[in-house]
């Protein structure tokens, strides 16, 4: 089988599908990702196979420097890019940037199913383009398009201004795609399903199913001391890649202050985050610049970070305990979802200070319930359908009409 798999071009956004790609590859599918900017080049070192779905400008830079912004688009820039720019919905801009070259991308390598995430309109417009059998697959942690409240307040992705404009332009129309199957990825005590469970969409009566999530964040060399207990407790500290380059490291300096006076030792990924505001950091501190969570997180004892919802779903897949500062778009519901559950805690990132943080892991690394509750998750996740076993229910699956 010929598997084309369409993601939006942000960390977060493509990062969760690349296990869902490897178990394809390994099982012996040929598969394809189109995205675009940062991503061809990641996708590229997790040994896949990457089209570059739109060269011609670095649509993710572009919408950093929008929502970071509030001047008007560029005038030499097509009508739509600048209207998908002034949009209240930024995915409204990979919609238009990215969908003509994902379904030339398809039309070329000719797949037999279409992947994309819950997320990625580009992807549904191909999928319904090409009319082959699709599979869309959530990957977050916070929200799913499986969820009724979700879905009354926000309408779906694909069914909006823009896409009704790229529909016009490219010929569309009112095609819709096919899926085989939605897939829900969340622990089902935070809103998602067993192995056993049997749920439909009320939209279309497509199945859904269940599938574990399993952390990608790259790949690197592990050194020495991530392999190692630690002879205090461990705190891995990551404030993702987007937060630090919106509003900078001002939260970094109060979770620094309040872990420096810890007997804890603390290990602070902030990839290329310029920390030279922070000043010197605290002995206890050990910076690692980009280092994947995955490799060192099993042997922490909590993780504090701004709820970004690969960076939730992390320690959930470990058993780890979570302080969430979230920022921005859906991080407060995933730390909302956090606290609910009892895997961790959260606090306003904007209002908190040095003392509070400190309290916040002082009570993660000493009462029992949230080590209980990240366990109980960590079995949940475990026992549902591994990605190998979703790609070869794909094969078998009814294919649902236009």
């Amino acid at each position: 089988m010929r598997m084309l798999f369409a993601t939006a071009p942000g960390y977060g956004l493509t990062l969760p599908l690349v296990p869902l790609m490897w178990a394809a590859r390994a099982a012996g599918h040929e598969v394809l990702l189109a995205t675009t900017s940062e991503m061809v080049a990641v996708g590229s070192a997790a040994g896949l196979g990457v089209y570059d779905v739109f060269p011609e400008r670095d649509v993710w830079g572009d919408l950093m420097a929008r929502v970071s912004s509030d001047e008007e688009p560029s005038d030499d820039l097509p009508e739509e890019y600048r209207l998908a720019a002034r949009t209240g919905n930024p995915f409204g801009l990979f919609t238009v940037t990215m969908t003509e070259g994902t379904i030339a991308a398809g039309r070329a390598f000719g797949p037999d199913l279409v992947v994309y995430t819950s997320d990625h309109a580009a992807g549904m417009l191909t999928a319904a383009a090409l009319d082959v059998p699709a599979l869309e697959v959530g990957n977050r942690v916070s929200w799913s398009m499986r969820d009724l409240d979700w879905r009354t307040e926000h309408h779906p992705f694909g069914e909006d201004e823009i896409s009704d404009l790229v529909r016009a332009r490219l010929g569309i129309g009112d095609a819709r795609p096919r899926p085989v199957a939605r897939i829900d990825p969340r622990p089902p005590s935070m809103g998602g399903m067993t192995a056993d469970d049997e749920d439909r969409d009320g939209r279309d009566g497509v199945p859904w199913w269940p599938m574990r999530f399993v952390p990608f964040n790259g790949g690197s060399a592990v050194p020495d001391w991530a392999l190692r207990a630690p002879e205090r407790p461990r705190i891995a500290v990551t404030l993702g890649t987007v937060v630090p380059a919106l509003t900078g490291v001002t939260n970094l300096a109060v979770v620094m202050k309040a872990l420096g006076d810890m007997d804890v030792e603390v290990v602070l990924a902030a990839g290329t985050t310029d920390l030279t505001d922070l000043g010197e950091l605290p002995a206890n501190v050990r910076s690692v610049g980009y280092l994947p969570l995955s490799a060192f997180l099993p042997s922490c004892a909590a993780i504090v970070h701004h709820g970004g919802s690969g960076t939730t779903a992390a320690p959930l897949y470990y058993g780890i305990p979570q302080l969430v500062l979230p920022a921005f778009a859906d991080n407060p519901l995933a730390a909302q979802r956090v606290a609910e559950r009892g895997v961790g805690l959260s606090d306003d990132p904007t209002t908190v200070d040095a003392a509070t943080v400190r309290g916040h892991v002082e009570r993660l690394l000493t009462e029992e319930s949230f080590r209980t509750a990240a366990a109980e998750v960590r079995a949940e996740m475990a026992a549902q359908p591994s990605p190998a076993a979703v790609v070869e229910r794909c094969a078998d699956a009814p294919v649902s009409s236009n």
